[in-house]
């Protein structure tokens, strides 16, 4: 077999590298790389105006006078091919105002949407009633519109509010509470009522009042006291000027506006903060042995600032008292200890003890607070005589507690064990006459 040699001479091996460095990957003629949807959506420009102009040409096919049909329709419509999310405040914008804002809630320009919240009403088209509806269809088919309009323009715009004349305002007040009542947007917007410049010249307050005269026409006032404190608004004084956030100016303005059940259901919630306070306040004051004399002169301060009955304070210096009762003890040493201290801190309910409505006051609630916890039912009549010889309670109190004032928590027990009690003031009334 012949041997052919072979000629030819093997590449340098730096050369194979280079050469497959500058391989070129193979591409067909003509065509041209796509860019992914997302990433073409990042980079694309912001451009609210064309966004504008391309919506007002969808709305402007709605029939005059529109209905909730035709707008949810076009708007429906629109989204097919708009980016709502991306431009969901200029959306916004245009269904509530009418038109673009600049920063600051002033118009851009005078073009105007043909259908928004603010317009004014046409024969058979309610803009309120019928945006707020036509928002909840739309919402329902574009879900991720909600949270934009609630964490965002909703606040945003009740920032604005001093823009509007007070139609405008009334009419955004109404909406807003319909957005909250059948939608179930958050009300966490009407916290922007309480920003200083808008606290200014009573703005906030004339929205909130709309509001609240809205959403009472659908809903009680415990059902918005609930969404009230749902929505960050701690309290409806801060939405008075500071020279008039009082008691008196906050029920003659809702007693003015013809809501009185808001008058009454404030009157009930600044009652139970002040219990609350003053509950907490005596609990403290006991734990650092502040001294009777101490703990009367802040509740005489507290009385100054906040005034409440007497009733109901000899009630929470009550609550306040036995909160320090140690239950972790026997039932006879909290029961030694409790009678003790109100032996001690005595004086403390005899400052404000006042009147024959606050002494029967004063002995429901031991009645109901012993019924509570069966460990003090024994204690019960020992309490009672404690409270007497300290001028607490008069005799004509316990007389008339036990004929016809106890509580019915326990009654049949309380009266049985008092028995004896009673006998024997009744027969000294008798003896002094």
């Amino acid at each position: 077999m012949s041997h052919t040699p072979n000629t030819s001479t093997p590449a340098p091996a730096g050369n194979v590298q280079s050469t497959s460095q500058a391989a070129v990957k193979p591409s067909l003629a003509g065509v041209r790389v796509r860019q992914r949807k997302g990433q073409a959506k990042a980079t694309a420009k912001f451009e609210p105006e064309t966004f504008r102009d391309a919506l007002l040409l969808h709305l402007s096919l709605i029939p005059s006078p529109p209905t909730v049909d035709s707008a949810v329709a076009k708007l429906v419509q629109a989204g097919a091919t708009l980016e709502l999310l991306k431009y969901s405040e200029q959306l916004f914008e245009l269904l509530f105002v009418g038109g673009l804002l600049q920063p600051g809630g002033s118009y851009l320009d005078d073009k105007r949407s043909p259908i928004y919240v603010l317009q004014d009403a046409a024969e058979g088209w309610d803009p309120v009633r019928g945006m707020v509806e036509t928002l909840k269809l739309v919402m329902q088919r574009y879900k991720y519109l909600q949270k934009p309009l609630e964490e965002n323009f909703l606040p945003d715009i009740l920032g604005y509010l001093s823009k509007w004349d007070d139609v405008s305002k009334d009419k955004l007040a109404q909406a807003v509470a319909l957005l909250v009542l059948d939608v179930q947007v958050s009300s966490r917007c009407l916290a922007s009522l309480t920003k200083d410049h808008v606290v200014k010249d009573n703005v906030g307050l004339f929205f909130f009042t709309s509001f609240a005269k809205a959403y009472l026409s659908k809903q009680s006032v415990e059902h918005l006291g609930a969404t009230l404190r749902r929505s960050g608004l701690r309290d409806i004084a801060l939405l008075f000027p500071i020279q008039i956030r009082d008691k008196k100016h906050i029920e003659d303005h809702f007693k003015q506006a013809g809501l009185p059940q808001v008058v009454e259901w404030y009157g009930k919630m600044a009652l139970a903060e002040t219990k609350d306070e003053t509950i907490s306040s005596i609990e403290r004051m006991l734990g650092d042995e502040e001294t009777n004399e101490q703990i009367i002169e802040q509740l005489n301060a507290q009385q100054a600032e906040k005034p409440v009955p007497a009733s109901d304070l000899t009630d929470w210096i009550w609550q306040g008292l036995v909160r320090t009762v140690d239950f972790s003890a026997k039932a006879e040493q909290a029961e030694q200890f409790l009678v003790q201290l109100i032996t001690t801190r005595a004086p403390i309910i005899e400052a404000f003890v006042k009147g024959a409505k606050a002494e029967v006051g004063l002995i429901n609630a031991v009645q109901v607070y012993c019924y509570a916890d069966t460990r003090m039912l024994k204690a019960f009549p020992q309490i009672i005589k404690v409270l007497y010889n300290t001028d607490c309670i008069s005799d004509q109190a316990i007389i008339y507690w036990h004929q016809k004032g106890a509580k019915p928590q326990g009654k049949q027990h309380f009266l049985k064990v008092t028995e004896a009690l009673v006998k024997f003031l009744e027969e000294q009334d008798s003896d002094e006459e």
